[in-house]
């Protein structure tokens, strides 16, 4: 997807502003002695924009409008580092809920539905999110918030909810906890939007038949407004993107350059019509692809395709470069196995090791499936893991997102 002359001209508002700001990009702008682009290649050739330019910015180094514009702030989920603080004005505000109101509209949800939100509010982008956009779109907004699961189930229960906002991991816990409670006749559940964290198909096929309801991906990520800029359509063919707000690009992480669509790179989002905090080239480092073709659907708005990682989310184990989605894809290769597993990294005697813990989906021969899954790996990634092959539910459950990959040679 080449950006196109109506994101040049917003593009270059965006240029106007930044500089006029004199912000960290603002200045990278002057230093180059660029003040608008006019085509393909001078937008290519503006420099990317980091998180750890947005951290160094702190507190209020992003804004680039007046200080009585800004009516909001909201600040990312990441526990490593300095903040980042993201103002909005009035018209990011609506913009985030239209764009919002649209994911919903896609995911076929109408004023008629119940909405249950349970993603955090406050300073992080999610629940109020996912809120604005129910409110904007008319449906009754049911604000939970995330966790006091056994109130969430019985406001479910008695209001008769239709749709849950989540992140995976507690639509799986509420999905548990609903089957033991055997509650199930008693829920209303048609419709599942989450978001937050990368899942895969193991786990969306657990909740969707166990719920008996049909999930939609959201993805934002708070630099970027907050989730909202896309979502999936009934098709399930990728998340339609909102290219008349965010131009989005896949690049190649390690030479920066764009990589063909259907190609798989890291994402990297330009802010179209943002007034309070705009990013020009925003490296993600989320890992996807855009979708060349048409949806079945019949919108003209792009698509991307499923978060499959991270650019950073890379472990170096006896040398090897190994990627979490590599581990989670062998597991799914094994129907005995379930969705839930996590990874820990020690460092012993002088060698790194690897432990997966894996749940079985029921009743198995644990032994031999250890041995089974720790040879798999070892013919995919080089070396053999020690594998422990346990019970249903005896991994940790999370209300927020979960921590599948636990590295304690730095702890």
């Amino acid at each position: 997807m080449q950006i196109n002359e109506t994101q040049l001209k917003q593009v270059n508002t965006q240029i106007g502003r930044l500089i006029a700001a004199d912000n960290f990009y603002g200045k990278r702008l002057k230093a180059a002695g660029v003040d608008q682009v006019a085509t393909v290649e001078d937008f290519l050739s503006l420099p990317f924009s980091e998180k750890e330019d947005l951290r160094e910015a702190y507190p209020l180094g992003l804004m680039t409008c007046k200080e009585e514009e800004v009516v909001r702030i909201h600040s990312s989920s990441g526990t490593t580092g300095m903040p980042v603080i993201i103002p909005y004005t009035a018209k990011d505000v609506d913009d985030w809920g239209e764009m919002f109101k649209r994911c919903y509209e896609f995911a076929g949800i109408t004023n008629k539905d119940r909405i249950q939100i349970t993603p955090g509010y406050g300073l992080w982008t999610a629940g109020i999110g996912f809120q604005n956009g129910c409110e904007k779109l008319g449906a009754m907004a049911i604000p939970m918030g995330p966790g006091n699961t056994q109130k969430q189930l019985q406001m479910m229960m008695d209001l008769k909810s239709t749709v849950i906002c989540a992140t995976s991991s507690y639509a799986l816990l509420l999905a548990e906890e609903i089957e033991k409670q055997g509650i199930r006749d008693k829920i209303c559940l048609k419709k599942g939007v989450i978001g937050s964290e990368r899942w895969g198909q193991k786990m969306r096929d657990r909740i969707s038949s166990e719920l008996g309801i049909e999930l939609y991906d959201i993805y934002g990520l708070t630099e970027i407004y907050g989730p909202g800029i896309g979502i999936n359509c009934k098709y399930d063919t990728g998340m339609h993107y909102w290219d008349d707000y965010i131009y989005l690009e896949i690049i190649d992480p390690a030479t920066g350059k764009n990589v063909p669509d259907g190609e798989w790179g890291e994402i990297v989002i330009t802010t179209l019509v943002k007034e309070g905090a705009p990013l020009i080239r925003f490296r993600t480092h989320d890992i996807s692809r855009i979708l060349p073709g048409e949806c079945p659907c019949g919108s003209k708005f792009p698509r991307l395709d499923v978060i499959s990682g991270r650019s950073d989310d890379m472990m170096k184990i006896k040398g090897v470069n190994v990627f979490p989605k590599q581990i989670e894809e062998i597991l799914g290769q094994f129907p005995e196995l379930s969705s839930e597993y996590q990874i820990r990294i020690s460092h012993l005697d002088g060698k790194d090791s690897m432990r997966i813990y894996v749940e079985a989906s029921g009743s198995s021969d644990f032994k031999d499936l250890q041995k089974k899954v720790a040879d798999a790996v070892k013919s995919k990634i080089g070396f053999t893991p020690i594998v422990y092959v346990v019970e249903l539910g005896f991994l940790p459950r999370s209300e927020k997102k979960t921590k599948r990959v636990i590295d304690e040679r730095f702890q």
